[in-house]
Parts: C-alpha cells; sequence; structure tokens
C-alpha cells in the first residue's frame, strides 16, 4: 500500500526531516537467528494500500496475499508484548543498519510530535536515539541501534509480509496521440457531506465523499467507469496523460509512481485524494471465478498474472477493472521519493508500512522470513488500508523493474520483533 501511498497528515507546526547522507539500497549479507514460521505462501491479490489524507476515504496500495486473520486486539498494548533477544543478537550488517539508520533520523521529527496509538511508547522516549542518531557515523550504524534499543515481541510475534513499489509508465505533460488517460489532479468539488436522506441520528463518524449537483442534492463522486467514459473532462485538471490504461491502473492501486515522457523526463505523482467509491481487488474476484492457480488456462496470482490475463482478455480485462469503482486522484511531487504516511519519503528496502495501532510510526522494525529479500531491519513510515493487525507489514521496493518483480510477487511468513527505546517494554509491563 500503501501506498500510497503515500500522501501525508502534516500540520501546520511539522518542521522538515532532518537528513543524513547514506546508501539508499541495501546489499544485503543476511543472517537468519530468528526461528521462522515455515508456512507456506498463498496465491497473491491485490488488495487495499497505504496511506490517508483528509478529506479523502482509505487509499490505495499494496500488491499482496491472502493475509492471516487480523488479531481481536486493537493496540498492541493489548496484544501482549515481551522482550526479545539482544539487538546485538539479530547480526546487523554496516548496510543494512545504515540504511536503517538514515529513514529513522528522517523520521525523527515527527517520531517526537507524534501520538502513539500502540501504547507502546512516548514521543519522549525516542528523543535521546533521536538526538544521538543525528551525529553518528553511519559507518558505525549497528553499534547505534545496539546502543540505543531494545526488541520487543507483540503478541506471539508471526509476522506475515507483502510488497509495494513506485511503478514508472509511459506519459506525458500533454495529451497527444498515444497518451489519452488523464491523471487527475484532487477536484475542487469532492467534499465530505450527508446525504439530505441521512437521518441526523446516524450521521456518526465521517461523512462520506461525493459532490453537490446543480440542484445542490449531495450525491456520490463518479466512478471508475463514469471517469473513463469522461464524467470528469474539461472540469477537473490534469497533471498529465498515460499511455497505456492498464499500467495506469496498477499504479492507481499503488497510490504513487513516475510518468516517463518520450523525451525522458520524469514526472513523479502521488496520491492526493480518492473518489469515495469502494475498493475493490480485483484479484479477490479472479480467484472466486477459478482464473487463479497453477491448473490449466489459469494465470499465477501474482501482479504479473493478473495483468497478463486483463491483456490476453480486453474485454473482460476492462470489465474486471472496473469492478474496483476507486479512482485515485495525484499531486505532482517534488521530494527525492513517493512520501509514507509519515510525511518523510520512503526508501526502497529500508521502508515498510504497519499498522500504527501496533508498531508507532517511525520505530525500526526486524524481521526474519521465508523469503531472504524481505529480512532485516526497517523503518515503518507509511501505513495501508490492507494492513491492519499485529505484525502485519508491506515492504518497499523503490522503482524499476526489480522493483516491480519482486513487490508483484512478495509473500513472506515468519518473525518480527519491534526496537524501542530501552526500558520500555519493562516500564510499559510493570505499569499494566
Amino acid at each position: 500500500m500503501g501506498v500510497s501511498f503515500f500522501a501525508p497528515q502534516m500540520g501546520a507546526n511539522d518542521a522538515p526531516a532532518i537528513r543524513l547522507d547514506g546508501p539508499d539500497t541495501k546489499s544485503r549479507s543476511l543472517r537468519s537467528i530468528l526461528a521462522g514460521s515455515g508456512l507456506g505462501t498463498a496465491a497473491l491479490f491485490l488488495l487495499t494500500g497505504c496511506a490517508s489524507l483528509i478529506p479523502t476515504a482509505s487509499p490505495p496500495g499494496s500488491i499482496g496475499t491472502t493475509a492471516p486473520a487480523v488479531s481481536s486486539a486493537f493496540s498492541a498494548a493489548f496484544a501482549g508484548v515481551e522482550r526479545g533477544p539482544s539487538v546485538g543478537a539479530l547480526g546487523l550488517t554496516r548496510a543494512d543498519a545504515g540504511t536503517a539508520l538514515s529513514s529513522f533520523i528522517e523520521s525523527c521529527p515527527q517520531l517526537l510530535r507524534r501520538e502513539d496509538v500502540s501504547g507502546l511508547a512516548y514521543g519522549a522516549d525516542w528523543r535521546a536515539s533521536c538526538e544521538a542518531a543525528v551525529g553518528w557515523p553511519v559507518s558505525e550504524a549497528p553499534r547505534f541501534f545496539q546502543t540505543h534499543f531494545e526488541t520487543a515481541r507483540v503478541g506471539d510475534g508471526s509476522a506475515f509480509a507483502t510488497g509495494y513499489f513506485e511503478p514508472e509508465i509511459s506519459g506525458s505533460r500533454t495529451r497527444r496521440p498515444g497518451f489519452e488517460v488523464p491523471v487527475y489532479a484532487l477536484p475542487d468539488d469532492l467534499v465530505r457531506a450527508w446525504p439530505a436522506d441521512v437521518p441526523q441520528s446516524e450521521r456518526t463518524g465521517r461523512a462520506p465523499l461525493g459532490r453537490y449537483d446543480r440542484d445542490g442534492n449531495f450525491e456520490p463522486y463518479p466512478d471508475r467507469a463514469a471517469i473513463e467514459e469522461g464524467a470528469l473532462e474539461g472540469r477537473v485538471p490534469v497533471i498529465g496523460w498515460a499511455a497505456d490504461p492498464v499500467e495506469f491502473f496498477f499504479l492507481q492501486i499503488q497510490g504513487s509512481g513516475r510518468l516517463i515522457t518520450p523525451e525522458g523526463d520524469v514526472i513523479r505523482i502521488g496520491y492526493a485524494g480518492q473518489n469515495g467509491r469502494g475498493y475493490t481487488g480485483i484479484g479477490g474476484v479472479m480467484r472466486e471465478r477459478g482464473l487463479l492457480g497453477d491448473g490449466p488456462g489459469q494465470y499465477p496470482g501474482s501482479m504479473q498474472g493478473i495483468m497478463a490475463y486483463i491483456r490476453e482478455n480486453p474485454r473482460d480485462g476492462a470489465d474486471l477493472m472496473r469492478l474496483n469503482k476507486s479512482w485515485i486522484f495525484f499531486r505532482e511531487l517534488t521530494s527525492d521519493g513517493p512520501l509514507g504516511a509519515l510525511g518523510v519519503p520512503v526508501r526502497r528496502e529500508s521502508s515498510i508500512a504497519a499498522d500504527p495501532a501496533f508498531v508507532p510510526l517511525g520505530a525500526p522494525v526486524w524481521l526474519d522470513m521465508d523469503r531472504d529479500e524481505a529480512d532485516g531491519l526497517w523503518i515503518a513510515q507509511d501505513t495501508g488500508g490492507a494492513i491492519k493487525g499485529a505484525n502485519r507489514f508491506d515492504t518497499f521496493w523503490g522503482a524499476g523493474s526489480d522493483a516491480r518483480e519482486i513487490a508483484g510477487g512478495m509473500s513472506a511468513r515468519g518473525t518480527a520483533l519491534l526496537l524501542l527505546p530501552k526500558g520500555t517494554v519493562e516500564r510499559r509491563n510493570a505499569s499494566r
């Protein structure tokens, strides 16, 4: 997801993130020191994804698998938390810890001011590690995490991870032959309000998204089919034009991406909002129809398999995509990476989406999975509509063909540990 994903929730007092130069991509020397679950992977299908942006509905995001059932606990404080092995026992490499340290520093301004809904730590608990991180040599990053953190296991620690990435697709700033798919900005008339026929007593929570018609009546916003047929043409600003409707559909699911023009220019776009219509994971529909699997005539349950079905069956594929009534609106980004829910750029093989009810956003997370690519130290910087519950994660893989391949097929099970400021677990458990 999420992306998702990647729309920040930033307040008026938000300060720029502190930056530390360091590698953006890990060269991992992996060790497995925690016992993985050994469970087999399930067939992939598309889920909703990452981030949220008021006043939008839950945005798109990850490409993932059938996830385990979400725990009935509604925060880490109720799921149970216990000390894990020492950070030194994790066998952190310089490359792994170095990228995590860089992302941790970028996260610190938000980590210090955000309310932690997980019940695990207060903003002040992170101050010592954040202050120390700024001047810490990247070459000694493993020692930083060993000095300032302890590990914590939430629930039984059994983890499930999927992947998301930043798609690169052909696009153009102007409409021209071969570039006919509009990339819409957030519409001015997209608002939250209550339809007149909803009784006052039932107006609880957030009002739905929609728009007012010419007679002043509140109505649902056009769905995917209506938008594809021109419902917003000439009424909503266009950031650019995509060449391939299938590629753009999957970019919308990711929530951010890059438009590469024929001239070689790059237009980075990120999630700005959603039309308020419900999201339908088309992979789930395909599974119900018997289209996914290993049998004759079936397609692999990965993003690549789903895309292959749509291309080989264009009419049915177009109808399938329209079952997902959700449409994503974008904004042009000027940052050096897509923005996660924490409001800072997410980084390849360093950023992870998590449920903030179980993981403080900005906290380090150690994964030991049955897919080696997902092993190592990550920083929780994003959220996702499908990323719910204890030890449920979405790993970010950046842009490019390898990122697309890894994220599209990522389905990993194993063990997760949170890294929290030293003394956090003992203090939390003593106060119960």
